[in-house]
């Protein structure tokens, strides 16, 4: 319950159980009594229509205080009505001595008035009922107090939360961020120097005795160096693609395994699908793979042929590749392209199943889910 909220309560409470029995006490009285308690409930009635849930200022509090014990004196004022007016004081005060000592002067003032009226049980209930007031108005202080305390301290326990909290996600954002490159570098610039040295060595052993292959081998580390040049300017952030222009994906893996049956002499049987309609990232994702699995195989198959099948279907997009090669033991491969395609696949709600056994080749097998599963 807000303070505001809580005022207007108490106002209608003041309203209700304060001015109104005093009126009912003076209703069958006709003479000057009856007019003087009309006359100071109407100037308290008034004052609170006017400032309603303001803070009143001591010149009201010293003046209700007076009024209270005035009141006192005549038929239907006394403890009760001072009772009914306790919590003003604490409300309006500027500080807890204020309150306690305002409230003093309204209780003494009215229990002078009861006892200049002959009630002298009146002004014993109205001091007792201020001692009451004043160990209640200190407690709710105190309260206050110490809620403010706790959300002070609460509000610098979150902020440094907040601060703890962003710092985690940039600490985060920074390693997620140098994984990505990492896995970029390797899926583009390691794969591509790889490329190169092979092609080097082999180029540099036929050096004498085939020409027209060791030109061959020349040409395609040019190219292979000019597309690693273009792949370091996308990581640096001079070029605005990364390896594949927006459109069907197939073209280009058809060229990526042209040339590596070019520059290895495997046999590649690829049947790809006419179009794959997906978006750019799974464009990206698909090739990566491609890429990935054929420097594996270029690097450690010893296989003479590679089957690459690429299909979409109405809630996937596979893609398989196979190789007839010297195969491993799955569990027992901790190499990095294994465990970026799977990450990269993941980021794209994919799976890769890796399926190999020594002596019988591997199949990989990405599958990018679209349209929601089955």
């Amino acid at each position: 319950m807000t303070d505001t909220t809580l005022r207007r309560w108490y106002t209608t409470a003041w309203l209700l159980l304060g001015l109104a029995p005093p009126l009912i006490a003076v209703g069958d009285d006709t003479g000057p009594p009856r007019w003087a308690v009309f006359a100071l409930l109407g100037a308290a009635l008034a004052y609170t229509a006017v400032h309603r849930t303001r803070d009143h200022g001591p010149a009201y509090l010293a003046a209700l205080a007076a009024g209270l014990g005035a009141m006192a004196v005549l038929p239907g004022g006394g403890a009760a009505l001072l009772i009914a007016a306790l919590p003003q004081f604490w409300f309006h005060s500027r500080g807890r001595g204020f309150a306690v000592l305002l409230s003093g002067c309204a209780a003494a003032a009215t229990a002078a008035g009861s006892i200049v009226s002959d009630s002298p049980w009146k002004a014993a209930v109205a001091l007792t009922g201020y001692g009451v007031s004043v160990l209640a108005g200190l407690l709710v202080h105190r309260l206050v107090a110490d809620g403010e305390a706790r959300a002070v301290v609460l509000a610098t326990e979150l902020s440094k939360t907040q601060e703890e909290l962003a710092e985690a996600h940039r600490r985060e954002g920074a390693a997620d961020e140098r994984e990505r490159m990492a896995r970029e570098i390797h899926d583009t610039l390691a794969q591509g120097f790889a490329s190169i040295i092979v092609l080097a060595e082999a180029a540099r052993t036929g050096l004498g005795g085939d020409p027209d292959r060791t030109a061959r081998q020349l040409r395609s580390i040019e190219r292979t160096a000019r597309e690693n040049f273009a792949e370091a300017r996308v990581l640096v952030g001079s070029a605005p693609h990364s390896g594949l222009t927006p459109g069907s994906v197939v073209p280009t893996l058809r060229r990526t395994l042209e040339r590596f049956a070019q520059d290895t002499g495997i046999t590649v049987d690829a049947e790809l699908a006419v179009d794959v309609d997906c978006d750019q990232q799974t464009r990206i994702a698909l090739l990566r793979c491609t890429q990935e699995s054929l420097a594996n195989v270029r690097k450690h198959a010893d296989a003479s042929t590679v089957g690459v099948v690429l299909t979409q279907g109405p809630y996937a997009i596979e893609l398989e590749i196979t190789d007839d090669g010297r195969g491993f033991v799955v569990e027992e491969s901790r190499g990095f392209g294994l465990d970026g395609m799977r990450k990269r696949l993941a980021e794209l709600d994919g799976e890769l199943t890796v399926t190999s056994s020594v002596g019988d080749g591997t199949r990989v097998l990405a599958t990018f889910h679209t349209n929601g599963r089955p």
